[in-house]
């Protein structure tokens, strides 16, 4: 028994729920021939392979700045999408968009080294999966004991130092950082937000003003 689906449904199913981004996606199907001008159904045995060209072709995006910018980065065609979660930017998460506007903001700036201090663990990890192969980290617990010789040390290899005051991170853990001299002042990040995006977004707004 033969199955088939509408293409503009099936388009806007995959993110492709604008006007504009459907048309763009409807050019390319019909230029390799999973479909033709004026037929309104595709077999369901085609989807797989519309789905893997429209992904190598085109790079749906939202409407946030760092996913505009990444789609014109990636090199295929960028097309707007409003379903937050078909952007292949940040995928409708938060902290992944902060991730991307965080990464940008650092290549702008010149920054490759990143200590992070305090966090849970598993919000380490997080860190850890989701920025290590893109920026050098140096992710401290900030509930063990540190001496001020550690802390300079992460101060001389970081090129930005964030102090998560909203997280796992004691009094006399961050105060070996706070109370480091001046010269160290200008890469250092203090905020109390909780969260992966408040402390992401803080850091792109630090390096907005200073970078």
């Amino acid at each position: 028994m033969s199955h088939d689906v509408d293409i503009e449904a099936w388009l806007s199913a995959e993110g492709f729920d604008l006007p504009e981004a459907r048309a763009r996606a409807r050019e390319s199907l019909e230029a390799v021939g999973l479909t033709r001008p004026g037929k309104t159904r595709m077999s369901a045995a085609k989807e797989e392979r519309a789905r893997t060209l429209l992904d190598e072709q085109l790079y749906r995006h939202c409407a946030t700045p760092a996913c505009v910018a990444a789609a014109a980065r990636s090199g295929r065609i960028p097309v707007r999408t409003a379903q937050r979660t078909a952007c292949a930017s940040c995928g409708g998460s938060d902290n992944r968009r902060a991730e991307e506007a965080l990464v940008a903001a650092c290549a702008r700036s010149g920054i490759r080294r990143l200590t992070i201090v305090g966090g849970s663990p598993s919000v380490r990890e997080e860190l850890r999966d989701a920025l290590s192969d893109r920026l050098e980290l140096r992710l401290v617990d900030g509930t063990e004991r540190r001496t001020l010789a550690q802390a300079r040390l992460d101060l001389e290899w970081a090129d930005l130092v964030l102090l998560w005051g909203g997280s796992e991170l004691d009094h006399r853990v961050s105060t070996l950082y706070t109370g480091a001299p001046a010269a160290f002042r200008r890469k250092l990040v203090h905020t109390s937000k909780r969260g992966i995006a408040a402390l992401l977004e803080a850091a792109v707004v630090h390096l907005s003003r200073n970078g």
